[in-house]
This record gives C-alpha cells, structure tokens and sequence, in this order.
C-alpha cells in the first residue's frame, strides 16, 4: 500500500523518517510518496487535505482537524525549544505590539504563541522561515520570529533576543512547548492510523540506535550544514514526546488549544484530536 507522506527537510524530520522511508526498518506493507516542504506549505496542502500522513504546525491543525487526526509518535514537543523573537537593535518585550515583525507563517504555532503572549501585535510579515534573519538584518522589519535551527545562528549575526516565546509557554502553563505534529487523513481505519504511528516510532528507535545512519540524508537538506549545529538541532526537537506524545503530550496540546481559543485565536475543534 502506498501513501503520500509529508515531512519538513528541517534535521529533526528528516532524522525521524530515514529509517522508514528508506525501509531500514519493516514498514508492515506500506511504501511512502514523499512531499517534502517548508512546514507552512505543508500547513496549506493539510487545509485541503492533499496528503494522507503529514507533519503539521499544531495552530495548523486547528484548522484541518476535520480530516485529520494526530498520532501518537513523530510530534516536536519539548522544553527550552520555543520560537524566539529576535531584532537587530535592542527593543524590550513591552515595545512588541508596536513592531513590524516577520513570521514564519500565519498558521505556525510560532505565530500562535505569538498572538497569546500578544494578541495586540497585529502587523505582521509572511517570510520563509530561513529568510526572516536576513529581514531584521536588513531592516525590513523590526523583528523576527524564529524557529528551527536559527535560534543557533542568530547571535552571531549580531541579533539579539526579546523574547523566547517557549520560556514563556513554559512559565505560565508549567508543560512543554507543542510545536508540530504529524496527523493521518481520518478517512483511514484506526487499524492503519495506529500501524502508522508504529512505524514511526520504530523509525525513531532506528535512528537513535544508529546515529550515523541518517547522517547523510539529514545532510543533503539542511538549510545549517554545521555538524554541530544539525546535532543540536535533532536533540532540542526529537524526545520522549517524538516517540510517544504520552498523557502530559497530549496534555500540553489541548492547554495550547483552549489558550488559544479563549482569545480567539483558533476555531472551535469539533473532533476527536487523538488516535486514542
């Protein structure tokens, strides 16, 4: 059986699905058609229900819950990895509702986390997210917001923080940060949806019982080549929630879900979120 397949080229999913898509580990019958894109086009294809198994923005899903549901393994979840807010000069957290800022996407829980530390802070610029540092650089906005590697990149480009969105998060709701996830069409039976989230799981195993074995792939598309940087990457993002999102998982999300909806952020989600 083949279904398509979404994932980011970020080091963490690339390190999460090498093992399954190169068939390092039993796949129980299934091959993937592979989509790989920047998270917010996957956020796009996931609103018209393009791909059967994506990676996603958890704010994205908020809004594809009607033909998707999460699973269990593959999600980015964690502590000390939220988004950051970075300018070129200094600028204190009380100026961020005047600020031009660049976003990696309407639809990122970046910019979720974003509108709950401040929902006041309206004018905002769509960027790709390896473009925003070269925006505040260049002073086409006064800040950015940043996620993935760059959050390792900034400081020596004579960036500085404002805020960290993730120590924000974690203050006020005491639980890890809900980035991303990775969600099944709901049009497949909970036989499959479970099977699915297995496989990943076992991917996961894969690769951490043999680290050299993705190097190569994680390579071949990561926007920050420095080894070191790439390895720092994985460990922030991949976790005991990658391999499974568990109750204080599952938890987190659904405190993401009714922060969010108390300003109205998101609309209301009618369906079942988890596959069990």
């Amino acid at each position: 059986m083949k279904l398509t397949l979404g994932f980011s080229t970020c080091p963490n999913d690339t390190f999460i699905f090498d093992a399954a898509v190169h068939h390092k580990i039993d796949t129980e019958g299934i091959d993937f058609e592979l989509i790989l894109a920047d998270v917010e086009e996957l956020n796009q294809k996931a609103f018209e229900a393009e791909i059967d198994i994506t990676k996603l923005s958890y704010h994205a899903y908020a809004y594809a819950a009607e033909n998707y549901v999460l699973l269990n393994a593959g999600s980015a979840l964690g502590n000390n990895n939220g988004p950051l807010l970075i300018s070129k000069r200094k600028i204190y957290p009380d100026e961020v509702n005047e600020l031009k800022i660049a976003i990696p996407g309407k639809y990122t829980t970046a910019n979720l986390l974003l509108g709950i530390a401040y929902p006041q802070a309206k004018n905002k610029i769509s960027y790709l997210f390896s473009d925003i540092e070269n925006a505040v650089s260049d002073e086409e906005v006064d800040a950015g917001l940043i996620i993935h590697e760059n959050r390792f990149t900034y400081e020596a480009k004579g960036l500085k923080k404002i805020i960290d969105l993730g120590e924000f998060w974690e203050t006020k709701t005491k639980m890890p940060i809900p980035l991303g996830g990775i969600v099944i069409h709901r049009k497949y039976q909970k036989s499959l949806q479970k099977k699915i989230s297995r496989i990943i799981k076992h991917s996961i195993e894969y690769a951490y019982k043999n680290p050299a074995s993705s190097l190569e792939y994680i390579r071949q598309y990561a926007q920050e080549m420095d080894a070191e940087v790439m390895k720092k990457h994985i460990d922030l993002y991949v976790n005991e929630y990658s391999l499974d999102l568990g109750k204080t998982g599952k938890q987190a999300i659904k405190t993401l879900y009714s922060e969010a909806a108390e300003r109205d952020l998101i609309p209301e989600i009618n369906y079942p979120i988890f596959i069990d």
